[in-house]
């Protein structure tokens, strides 16, 4: 794969000239306008959205040269909600973030990287990342297809930390709540193959935790800050959402 980054010289607004579909038709992340998201009952289907993790029992986390990587060796499990009755393993998490509170996350709402309802700024985003294990063999087989993967963001603000295996209970995230569509991985290779939904709701990580993650050394050799592409356009794509 061509080396990417996020400078100038090999950032997100060079990726199409390696991965020409930087510039398809769906994808990810992009601002999510509040006005114009569609309440759709039905997005919940037949089940609400839930999940099954299991702990890790020696948690590894990598530095992949981009992000903070971290791979999953237990079964976990994400179904219901826009997946419909598809079974998502969960592959590996990771994170975005900023040089500074106030900027780092990829999705933003409604032009900012805050909503306005709440009190928040969120300064990154933690993606975990699920392959369809329903009608896949494995995340590899998964990637490229238009159902294969499925990807919860989740808004991180500083405060109180929280247990990365918990970020989806009744204290750390509100799991009902939350914005849907079709989108891409966002970083390279870009494949078109994923179900986003981004939690409305942030969790919260401590400012011991956001220091660690800024003295991190990128593939550049430069402080891994700002690893956040910013938003595509939406074109023909319905943003949904479960609450109103």
């Amino acid at each position: 794969m061509a080396h990417w980054g996020y400078m100038t010289k090999n950032g997100p607004s060079t990726w199409g000239k390696d991965f020409p579909i930087a510039n398809g038709e769906r994808q990810s992340p992009i601002d999510i306008v509040t006005s114009a998201a569609e309440y759709d009952s039905d997005v919940q289907g037949s089940s609400p959205l839930s999940t099954n993790y299991t702990p890790e029992s020696e948690v590894k986390l990598v530095n992949n040269g981009h992000s903070i990587m971290c791979q999953i060796t237990k079964k976990g499990v994400l179904t219901g909600g826009p997946l419909g009755k598809d079974e998502y393993r969960l592959e590996q998490f990771h994170l975005h973030w900023g040089a500074e509170d106030g900027r780092g996350s990829e999705h933003t709402v409604d032009g900012k990287m805050y909503a306005s309802e709440v009190r928040y700024s969120y300064v990154n985003t933690l993606h975990l990342v699920h392959w369809n294990a329903t009608k896949y063999s494995s995340f590899a087989d998964a990637v490229q297809k238009p159902d294969g993967l499925a990807v919860l963001g989740i808004f991180i603000t500083p405060g109180v930390a929280c247990n990365q295996f918990k970020v989806i209970s009744d204290n750390c995230a509100n799991t009902s709540d939350y914005w849907t569509y079709l989108g891409s991985l966002t970083t390279p290779p870009l494949f078109e193959s994923v179900t986003w939904i981004v939690f409305k709701e942030p969790v919260e990580y401590s400012k011991e935790q956001l220091s660690a993650l800024r003295n991190l050394v990128d593939s550049d050799d430069n402080p891994m800050q700002d690893n956040n592409r910013p938003p595509a356009p939406l074109k023909q794509r319905k943003v949904k959402k479960t609450f109103t």
